[in-house]
């Protein structure tokens, strides 16, 4: 069975499961290696069929080396009277992630180098890292700063930065054909719920819901610590990168933004085109960007060594809502109702990469006779719960072997599903026949 021969998924059900994956992840202190991060993928473990490989510090990956691996048990700034001002047990973004180790009694003027603070948004914690220059540091809203008097406190980073392994989570769906879809989320950040988990959780949704049926294209999920994990994965695997024609990074996808797609680095490969599609016949607001060395994990997929055709779905773009890296991500700023609706924004790209295909009109010549084979209203208007008339027009006139069912509903600006359903009844019909399944990228 494929996509379309199988119970279709509830949507709304799987956005409350995402969020309850986010949830359960939230709390965990995620980071570009360590414990948080293969804890979050033992969790994804449980869900689907992941494989978890383990990469030494000091490996080299193109340009890079993995780095030293990073655990943290505890963090606190203390002030003359032994009052915890900062404590990361209240909340993992008050130390800058990747801090190294100190333990020291300092004054307020020497600290001061080492908080970091918003200004501009006072009551919000930011989100720091330091991955590749050691150094420590901790966040803390800016009216809690402001409060800081001259006095001197003792300040705790109980945390190792020492060689170790950096942990990356596969997931591979074999299907009919080695064509392969790679879906990748980054897996690194600490408690941030639509920067992180919601790309998560919706990637396991749609593995979970490609592993109940047959499907006609391999599918690769990736779940990576960002820029490094994407680099090592590409290194490590170059054999097998010509198998991947489509793919998708998934990011900030669980606010109430409209729904956004950045296209690959190629602009009009078929993930470009079903994206677009998909988001143009929804009926809702959205927005297609053009691709730009700047972002998620797409930068290294999109480096012009591979070119892969991977794009990013999205809802608010990264960097451009008041949330973005601060303590206010959290698990109230997404919904299970949005979780679902990027669900089916990525699904029905989904079907159009498992479904397209062209045809070739069995009878060219002139319109054939619709009505006599069951397909045309016999008032001349469209027959009630069946197929759309413009659809079986717009097949039968564009199936000539060189269009496909995506470049027909682009045309006739009608959704994909329809194009699809009227192929298929004129198929069965005898009108047409099909040509070819088109699995490019």
């Amino acid at each position: 069975m494929t996509v379309a021969e199988t119970a279709q998924p509830d949507p709304e059900a799987l956005g409350r499961e995402m969020h309850a994956l986010a949830t359960e992840l939230y709390p965990l202190c995620r980071s570009i290696t360590g414990a948080g991060l293969r804890e979050t993928l033992r969790a994804i473990q449980n869900r689907i069929p992941l494989s978890v490989r383990e990469v030494p510090s000091g490996t080299q990956v193109f340009d890079w080396t993995v780095p030293n691996e990073w655990n943290i048990r505890d963090a606190w700034i203390k002030n003359a009277r032994g009052e915890k001002v900062v404590d990361f047990a209240r909340h993992n973004l008050h130390v800058v992630n990747y801090s190294a180790p100190v333990r020291a009694k300092m004054s307020l003027a020497e600290l001061k180098p080492h908080l970091f603070s918003l200004p501009d948004q006072p009551d919000l914690i930011p989100y720091r890292t330091s991955y590749y220059k050691e150094s420590w540091g901790f966040c803390l809203a800016h009216h809690d700063l402001e409060r800081l008097s001259d006095e001197e406190y003792e300040v705790c980073v109980d945390s190792t930065l020492a060689p170790g392994r950096m942990t990356l989570g596969e997931c591979f769906l074999p299907g009919k054909a080695s064509d392969e879809v790679l879906i990748s989320a980054h897996s690194c950040h600490p408690s941030l719920a639509n920067d992180n988990l919601s790309g998560i959780a919706l990637a396991v949704a749609l593995a979970q819901t490609l592993g109940r049926q047959t499907n006609r294209l391999s599918y690769r999920f990736l779940f990576l610590p960002g820029t490094i994990g994407s680099i090592t994965w590409l290194a490590l695997n170059e054999p097998i990168v010509p198998n991947i024609r489509h793919g998708l990074v998934l990011t900030c996808v669980g606010d109430s933004g409209q729904a956004t797609y950045k296209k690959s680095r190629r602009g009009d490969a078929l993930i470009d085109r079903a994206m677009q599609q998909v988001l143009e016949t929804s009926g809702a607001a959205h927005r297609v960007m053009d691709f730009y060395p700047y972002g998620y994990d797409e930068r290294q997929y999109c480096s012009p060594g591979f070119n892969l055709p991977v794009g990013v779905f999205m809802r608010s773009q990264h960097g451009t809502f008041p949330e973005y890296h601060t303590s206010a991500d959290n698990l109230g700023f997404i919904q299970p109702e949005f979780l679902a609706d990027s669900f089916r924004r990525v699904w029905g790209a989904l079907e159009i990469l498992e479904h397209n295909a062209s045809y070739r009109n069995l009878s060219p010549m002139c319109e054939p006779r619709l009505g006599k084979r069951g397909l045309y209203g016999g008032t001349g208007g469209q027959r009630a719960g069946a197929f759309d008339e413009m659809a079986l027009l717009w097949v039968l006139n564009l199936s000539d072997g060189e269009h496909d069912l995506l470049s027909i509903a682009e045309r006739a600006g009608m959704p994909f599903g329809k194009i699809r359903a009227a192929a298929s009844a004129l198929e069965k019909a005898g009108l047409l026949a099909s040509t070819s399944t088109a699995l490019g990228g």
